[in-house]
């Protein structure tokens, strides 16, 4: 047996726990996000949390380029404008000339883009709207990341063509800055 003054039993029992937490973690509905991990999310549906990607990392303060992504199977209509909703303590900086709606990777002509800071809202209006069922990557660039760590949630709405003015929803990203 081992003896007491061995760290070995100590070593054994704590690598086991370890393997144990890591399992069960793994089998806890996670988001996908910026390298980073969401267990517990608040969002409701798995299904509703959306994929993104921080070009620059995320840091606090830095410079970034977010690319939030939308899945084909969530666009069920066509759009013709996405609203984006942020919580009133994000406060970084977007700049409106320097946002994207991609398809395939190409950028599709936007008519406008209005940054709504009362309201915390960025609507993107497009020239022609996107086909159901497509792929979609908004593509924020210049973005100045708030100046603290933190984790926020972006709601993605969507109008259809000659839709009654009620954005659907579509999901959320869960943004993690300075928690890499």
């Amino acid at each position: 047996m081992f003896s007491t003054k061995t760290p070995l039993p100590r070593f054994l029992s704590t690598l086991v726990a370890t393997g144990c937490l890591v399992t069960g973690a793994s089998s806890i509905a996670l988001a996908q996000s910026n390298p980073g991990l969401t267990i517990f999310s608040g969002v409701e549906n798995r299904s509703d949390i959306l994929n993104y990607y921080l070009d620059f990392g995320g840091r606090p303060n830095g410079w970034d380029r977010y690319r939030l992504r939308i899945p084909a199977k969530k666009l069920e209509l066509g759009v013709a404008q996405f609203t984006i909703n942020y919580p009133d303590y994000y406060d970084g900086k977007f700049d409106t000339d320097d946002i994207e709606v991609r398809v395939k990777g190409d950028p599709v002509p936007l008519s406008e883009i209005v940054w709504d800071k009362d309201n915390h809202r960025i609507h993107l209006y497009l020239d022609e709207p996107i086909e159901a069922r497509t792929q979609v990557e908004l593509v924020f660039s210049n973005v100045k990341n708030p100046p603290f760590g933190g984790t926020y949630y972006f709601h993605a709405l969507a109008q259809a063509p000659g839709d009654i003015p009620l954005p659907r929803y579509l999901g959320t990203w869960i943004l993690s800055i300075g928690r890499n």
